[in-house]
């Protein structure tokens, strides 16, 4: 460790195997707090390549739960979170409104970190099991196309990590990488990022790690998703090949709201907003949706635009489907914890 960090101290970057092979030593027995701190610290100070970053997203998922199965054309809409926004849950509430649409979602996240209610927490509340076993969460994607994979409880080796972020209370490359750590195996992703400046290097990342297709999207006013606020930014993984785009909501036949028009509260409020959403209800929290969950649709090949993923993103809430997948998930896994029992 010693050495690693000495090169770090002269401003060297790593290989992606040379980065793998470092996380593999933190999270073993041998490397301390203090190691760990000056270690993140100093890849902060370099500024981090997007080898060094794909090779500590492959070190991880590498030591998650180990699942077997694969399942093809499954897409996550993970945001890292953290911008500020105190939004509702929408990736949460987009997934299922995406699953309605018929694509598979094994849906990555975690407690509240940065905002006042995390995906695990409004599912939570809604009665989803967190604690599913690798083997349970994927019986329960191919029964009814959706899964939650709570990130500590998949990621039991990151807990000496996550005590060092807190104990620095500074934002490192840990804040970023959440979602692109999904133990499935993806073909598709829908990644929101609070900074623009990350939006394509977190899309050349997904290049490297081999998503068939991948959006990574900045929203108006800075937001890890969508925004109807105004201008939207997104990179498109799509051949191999990665472009850079931007939209306004008016272009996807969409009213303009503010970002203030989407703020949420703790996991009861959050996940009455997600069920009102999902039973048809109308306004800035649908219209919010529907937008982010129809770059999903199109993210995953099923709608030619976003413009077309959008339609059925609206049909996918209309008839009901959307809100069929969230009870479908509940039922299945309270009845893995009554069989606990």
């Amino acid at each position: 460790m010693k050495n690693l960090l000495l090169l770090l101290a002269e401003g060297q970057s790593f290989s992606e195997k040379q980065m793998k092979d470092a996380v593999d030593l933190i999270l073993g027995e041998d490397v301390s707090e203090s190691e760990i701190a000056a270690f993140l610290m100093g890849l902060k100070s370099k500024g981090e390549t997007v080898e060094e970053i794909a090779g500590i997203v492959k070190a991880l998922k590498d030591n998650t739960l180990t699942f077997n199965r694969k399942f093809p054309n499954v897409l996550d809409n993970c945001g890292t979170g953290g911008d500020g926004s105190s939004s509702f849950n929408v990736s949460t509430t987009s997934a299922f409104v995406i699953a309605g649409s018929g694509i598979p979602v094994a849906k990555h996240g975690n407690r509240s970190i940065s905002s006042k209610t995390g995906s695990a927490d409004v599912l939570e509340h809604l009665g989803v099991n967190l604690s599913l076993s690798a083997e349970r969460t994927e019986e329960i994607l191919e029964e009814i196309g959706v899964a939650f994979l709570f990130a500590p409880h998949v990621h039991p080796k990151l807990k000496k990590i996550m005590a060092v972020r807190q104990q620095l209370k500074i934002p490192t490359i840990f804040n970023f990488i959440g979602p692109l750590t999904n133990p499935i195996d993806l073909d598709y992703q829908l990644l929101g990022i609070y900074r623009r400046d990350l939006v394509n290097v977190f899309a050349e990342v997904l290049q490297k790690l081999g998503r068939k297709r991948a959006v990574v999207i900045n929203g108006a006013g800075l937001m890890d998703e969508a925004s109807l606020q105004g201008e939207n930014h997104f990179s498109l993984l799509e051949d191999g090949s990665i472009t850079n785009h931007s939209f306004y909501p008016e272009e996807m036949n969409l009213p303009q709201f503010d970002n203030c028009c989407i703020k949420g509260g703790d996991s009861k409020e959050n996940g009455e907003i997600l069920v009102k959403v999902l039973k048809g209800g109308k306004g800035a929290h649908r219209d919010t949706v529907v937008l982010n969950a129809g770059i999903g649709i199109f993210t995953a090949g099923k709608a030619y635009s976003i413009k077309e993923g959008i339609e059925l993103a609206k049909e996918s809430i209309d008839t009901g489907a959307a809100y069929e997948k969230l009870t479908a998930l509940i039922e299945k896994s309270r009845a893995d914890r009554r069989e606990a029992i």
